[in-house]
């Protein structure tokens, strides 16, 4: 089938004209400069007053920080680093996130807060993410210091 489209057409024989930027033109994207930080190896330091006020804004809705506290929509984090994922007592967990027998850490933290439905799939926890490594670093420091 024939583009009617000036732009689409090419004569029999002759090359197709690239229509993509070149390399050097091109800006990164908000997930490539992300993917840059991959690793937690890799982030910038966190601060954990500026983790405090990611925590207010995008956590506290559903989970509380400090060690003994209760459940809310999600488990209370206190304790969290060095634990199994899904084991918190008297929160009951999806099966994924049970079955994901993850040990909460630095690393699996800021990987699991860049995309949580994709670092588990078939997690119950609604949150989108934080696409920001700054922010996952920031917001990491914080839950070193307020769930231990």
């Amino acid at each position: 089938r024939r583009s009617s489209r000036p732009s689409e057409r090419v004569r029999a024989g002759s090359p197709a004209e690239p229509t993509a930027a070149k390399p050097s033109q091109a800006k990164p994207s908000e997930a490539k400069r992300a993917s840059e930080m991959s690793s937690f190896a890799e982030a910038p330091p966190g601060d954990a007053a500026k983790g405090a006020k990611i925590f207010k804004t995008k956590c506290s809705q559903c989970h509380v920080a400090e060690k003994g506290g209760g459940h809310k929509q999600g488990p209370n984090l206190g304790g969290l680093f060095g634990r199994t994922s899904g084991t918190t007592e008297g929160f009951v967990y999806s099966a994924a996130n049970k079955n994901a027998a993850i040990t909460w850490s630095e690393e699996t933290l800021y990987d699991y807060l860049l995309n949580p439905k994709k670092y588990i799939p078939g997690t119950k926890m609604v949150f989108a993410g934080l696409k920001k490594p700054q922010e996952r670093a920031d917001l990491i420091a914080y839950l070193k210091s307020s769930t231990a």
